[in-house]
């Protein structure tokens, strides 16, 4: 499905991006996942490279709130793949406080990674894909974009932006035949809810209409989608993969 693209998937190195690029792999792309830490890269990398040693796939660890690092960074990829088709903006903070413990500097923080480097990612890759006449950005929401959270407002407040952006980019970008789309998960089986007491993880999925969390496949399957020329006329959508949570 996306034979002979390439594509950045940022927050690559676990979770739902270690899925996303593996199956953007598994469907003939070249890609370069961005993480915070070298040795984390390093690690994915070698996963994937002992699981099909032909796919192309490379690594960066970029600080993805400064922009100049960014733009830098996907100059790397073009120059290393050709182009740059499909930019997948996932890397992410969450935070559960209380109003009254949430310092600043915390939702300073929360805001920097889920916001300023969604539009950095963006902005990085917008004249590569404006010149080509095509392009795809795809932003990773979340189900609490659209409902809120009782506590943690940083990263709802967040992902509430990234669903603006999304939305206003679209209209802007469609012209240069750009897509920008995003994907909000619900409650996935990454590691931290892996880790989670068995029974938490019934309580967390008794109000779930599917009864039970989501797999990072299922998450990748949609940003698969979306990437591919089967979405070509979609763009400026918000898709919840969260089992119909609350709806």
């Amino acid at each position: 499905m996306l034979q002979g693209k390439t594509a950045i998937v940022t927050g690559g190195t676990r979770g739902i991006g270690l899925a996303i690029v593996r199956t953007f792999l598994q469907n003939g792309a070249a890609v370069a996942l961005f993480g915070s830490r070298k040795e984390t890269v390093d690690k994915a990398l070698a996963a994937l490279k002992s699981e099909n040693a032909a796919w192309r796939v490379m690594g960066l660890a970029p600080d993805l709130t400064d922009f100049d690092t960014v733009r830098q960074a996907v100059e790397t990829v073009r120059e290393a793949f050709g182009t740059v088709d499909i930019m997948v903006n996932n890397a992410g903070i969450s935070a559960r406080e209380p109003l009254a413990e949430y310092r600043p500097e915390d939702f300073k923080k929360i805001m920097d990674l889920n916001v300023t480097a969604v539009f950095n990612g963006c902005k990085a890759v917008e004249p590569i894909m404006r010149a080509a006449g095509h392009g795809c950005i795809i932003n990773t929401s979340s189900m609490v974009s659209l409902y809120g959270q009782p506590a943690g407002v940083g990263y709802p407040a967040s992902k509430f932006a990234v669903n603006g952006l999304t939305k206003s980019l679209a209209r802007e970008l469609g012209p240069a035949g750009i897509r920008v789309n995003a994907v909000a998960p619900g409650v996935t089986r990454t590691d931290m809810v892996a880790a989670l007491p068995k029974e938490m993880v019934e309580r967390i999925s008794a109000p779930i209409p599917l009864r039970r969390v989501g797999e990072p496949q299922e998450v990748a399957n949609v940003f698969l989608f979306l990437a591919s020329d089967l979405a070509s006329y979609v763009t400026g959508a918000v898709v919840s993969v969260d089992g119909a949570a609350q709806t």
